[in-house]
């Protein structure tokens, strides 16, 4: 069971009007125009993961003399989000920080900033072919063994579960539910009945689950593994029916969870520090757009106040390993 988080933060690339270069001396540049573009607006984790309150990656751009501007849609989709991207391109981007809904739907708007120098860094959610840098919040592999192994844990390795996702198209997401796939093979008593979509809206989310329990009456247990999906999931079990006899767990805030935790709904679920993911994405952004980074596997950065941080393979740089909030530690925790 992983049982601490690893804090991270990055700096970015070019500006629109220098082309991407790769050096370690000079200052960060100042004054830099950064858009950060969440898969949408509303979302309790991307509020917590960029907002200056919490730390998160205005807050760095603020620290580091930068103009943070956070933007995107109302809902998870493509058609929402890249309306936003090209907003910020027309309006002298610098930099595009953004969890991609769907990387194939935004590759074009993507490499069309790229083509003009704009530093392109992707977090939370890759699009692999048309970014700078990757600001990754666990390895894929660990988040998918971690979340089945929490589960089988609590149903005795035995029984059917099912799987409340976000999007269809969301690169995390899908990486993930592949990865505990591939871990259920040590598990042959646990049977994965059903993958579903609530695409990251309460309401969705809600009726993707409630059709479960219909479908599958003797499901044991549910990963969903996106905040807005847990809560939701959580909030469909949270009665006597259920409590207690189908778990559940996932990736979820601590603030979001606790009343299900106090009362029994949920034993255990995941996480990262969302505000940490944001922070290491801006400065990691800032450092790419100052030439100080340029992807190479093996390249150092200070991320401030959370480190050193060392560029992996497809450049990709990783925060760490997720954290199980259970009753014995969520109330240390406030975001």
């Amino acid at each position: 069971m992983l049982a601490a988080i690893l804090l991270a933060a990055c700096s970015s690339s070019s500006t629109s009007s220098t082309p991407h270069t790769s050096s370690t001396s000079g200052a960060l540049k100042k004054g830099l125009k950064v858009f950060v573009i969440p898969k949408n607006l509303g979302n309790s984790y991307f509020t917590t993961a960029d907002s200056a309150k919490t730390g998160g990656a205005i807050a760095a751009l603020d620290a580091l003399g930068e103009t943070g501007t956070e933007t995107s849609g109302t809902a998870a989709t493509p058609a929402s989000q890249i309306p936003a991207i090209q907003a910020a391109i027309t309006k002298g981007a610098n930099i595009l920080i953004i969890s991609a809904t769907d990387p194939t739907a935004l590759c074009p708007t993507l490499k069309s900033a790229m083509a003009k120098h704009i530093t392109v860094v992707t977090y939370d959610s890759d699009a692999p072919t048309c970014r700078d840098l990757f600001v990754n919040q666990a390895t894929a592999e660990g988040i998918g063994e971690s979340e089945v192994s929490v589960l089988a844990s609590e149903i005795h390795d035995t029984g059917e579960i099912a799987i409340v996702s976000a999007e269809a198209s969301a690169t995390n997401q899908n990486t993930w539910i592949g990865y505990m796939k591939v871990e259920l093979k040590n598990y042959p008593k646990m049977k994965l009945v059903s993958v579903v979509y609530g695409n990251d809206d309460p309401t969705t989310s809600t009726q993707v689950t409630e059709g479960l329990l219909e479908r599958y009456p003797d499901l044991k247990g549910i990963i969903s593994p996106t905040t807005v999906g847990i809560v939701a999931a959580a909030e469909v079990l949270d009665t006597p029916k259920y409590r207690g006899k189908i778990a559940l767990t996932g990736l979820g805030t601590p603030d979001s969870m606790k009343k299900f935790v106090a009362d029994g709904t949920v034993k255990a679920f995941e996480l990262w520090n969302p505000a940490n993911l944001g922070y290491l994405a801006a400065y990691a952004a800032v450092n790419y757009a100052s030439g100080k980074l340029n992807g190479s596997a093996g390249q150092t950065f200070s991320a401030g106040k959370l480190g050193t941080f060392t560029v992996g393979p497809d450049s990709t740089i990783l925060l760490g390993p997720p954290l199980v909030f259970n009753k014995s530690n969520i109330n240390n925790f406030n975001f």
